[in-house]
C-alpha cells in the first residue's frame, strides 16, 4: 500500500530516548458565574498536569467522569486554550513563535472521539471526508482520493462499497472505522483516542482495539487511549496514568499500576472492576460520597475527603510525586517518609 507515502513522513527529530510529547504543569480553569463582586470563581479542570509519552507505547488515561482526561486530551490538540504549562512534541515547543504551529501540530498529533456521527460531517461522502485533509495540506484530490481508498483498506472496510456512502449508512463500528482513518490520513506520529471504543457493542469493540494494536505495529503510532473501561486500558495500554480532579495521582507501566496501585484512590477505583470469581468481589463499596467541586476543590491532597488514611498533613498540603521505582510516580503522603503522614513508614 503506497498512497499513504502521497505525504511525506514526519521525521523523528530527538532519537528514540526523547520523549514525543511532554506536558509541564498544563492548566485549565473555566469561569463560572458568581457573583457581581470579588474574584471570580473558575472551575478547575485541568490544574498542573505533568506527564510524558514515549515514542511508540500507549499511554492509558483512567480516572472518575469529571477527573479531567477529556479536557487534557482536547488542549493537547489545542481545541482549547491552555490557561498555562508547556507542551513539547519531540522537543519543539507547541504554540510559541518559534516553536512548532498549530497547523503542524495536527499534522503530526490526531484526535479519535467518543462519538463516531457527530464526528464526521453528515453532507459529505466517506471518500470526501478523508480525502479533505489530505488536500489541504497541498495533496492533489486524485492523490488524495486514492489515500482515501488506501485507508479504508487499512481499517477493514472495502473501498468500492464504503467511498460513495454517507455516515447515517453505517453503522456506529463501521463510523468508527472511518473515523480512525481520518486520523491517519495526515500519516500522524500521535493519535488520542477518546472514549473511542465506549459506545459500541463488545463484539465491534474487540475488533477495533485488534485494529488499533495492529495499526499502530504497522504504521509506528503512538497513543494516549482515554478510557473509563479499566479492563480494556489493561489490554492495550503499556503504562497508565490516573486521574483524579484535576491532578495527576498516579501514574506507571501498566503491570505495577494493576499489580500493585500505590495510590489509595487507585486501589479503590481498581477494587470496583467486575470479577466473575466470587472471592475477589466488592462486597462493600470501596469509596463514599461524590467527587467534591471543582470550583471549590480540598485543599492539599484533593482526595483526602475520600480517603481512608487521610490525616491532617493531607489538609495542609499537597503531596510531592514520589518516584518507586520503574518510572512508577505516585502523588500520595504515604509514600513520603518525610511527609510527617503517621502511617508513612509503613509504605515509604
Amino acid at each position: 500500500m503506497t498512497s499513504l507515502h502521497r505525504l511525506d513522513p514526519v521525521p523523528d527529530i530527538g532519537g528514540p530516548q526523547q520523549p514525543l510529547l511532554s506536558v509541564g504543569n498544563l492548566t485549565k480553569h473555566f469561569p463560572v458565574r458568581g457573583g457581581l463582586t470579588g474574584p471570580k470563581p473558575v472551575a478547575r479542570a485541568v490544574d498542573g498536569v505533568s506527564f510524558s509519552v514515549a515514542k511508540g507505547e500507549t499511554l492509558g488515561v483512567v480516572g472518575e467522569s469529571g477527573c479531567g482526561k477529556s479536557t487534557t486530551a482536547r488542549l493537547l490538540m489545542r481545541l482549547i486554550e491552555p490557561d498555562g504549562g508547556d507542551i513539547v512534541f519531540d522537543g519543539e515547543t507547541v504554540g510559541t513563535r518559534s516553536g512548532l504551529s498549530l497547523r503542524e501540530l495536527r499534522r503530526r498529533m490526531q484526535m479519535v472521539f467518543q462519538d463516531s456521527y457527530a464526528s464526521l460531517n453528515p453532507r459529505l461522502t466517506i471518500a470526501d471526508s478523508l480525502a479533505f485533509a489530505p488536500m489541504v495540506h497541498g495533496v492533489s484530490r486524485r492523490d488524495a482520493t486514492a489515500v482515501a481508498g488506501d485507508l479504508l483498506g487499512r481499517v477493514g472496510l472495502d473501498p468500492g462499497t464504503f467511498m460513495g456512502r454517507y455516515p447515517h449508512e453505517l453503522s456506529g463500528g463501521q463510523r468508527q472505522r472511518v473515523n480512525i482513518a481520518r486520523a491517519l490520513a495526515l500519516r500522524p506520529r500521535l493519535v488520542i483516542l477518546d472514549e473511542a471504543v465506549s459506545a459500541l457493542d463488545k463484539s465491534v469493540e474487540a475488533q477495533v482495539l485488534n485494529l488499533l494494536v495492529e495499526l499502530k505495529r504497522q504504521l509506528d503510532l503512538t497513543y494516549i487511549f482515554i478510557s473509563h473501561d479499566l479492563n480494556v486500558v489493561h489490554y492495550i495500554s503499556d503504562r497508565v496514568l490516573v486521574m483524579y480532579l484535576g491532578k495527576v495521582a498516579e501514574v506507571g507501566p501498566v503491570e505495577a499500576i494493576y499489580g500493585r496501585p500505590a495510590h489509595p484512590y487507585t486501589r479503590a477505583l481498581f477494587s470496583a472492576r467486575l470479577s466473575m470469581d466470587p472471592d475477589e468481589r466488592t462486597a462493600a463499596a470501596p469509596l463514599q460520597g461524590d467527587p467534591p467541586n471543582p470550583i471549590n476543590p480540598p485543599s492539599g491532597c484533593r482526595f483526602r475527603t475520600r480517603c481512608p488514611h487521610a490525616t491532617g498533613v493531607c489538609a495542609e498540603r499537597e503531596p510531592v510525586p514520589m518516584d518507586l521505582g520503574g518510572g512508577h510516580i505516585v502523588a500520595c503522603h504515604l509514600h513520603d517518609s518525610a511527609s510527617g503522614h503517621p502511617e508513612a513508614h509503613a509504605y515509604a
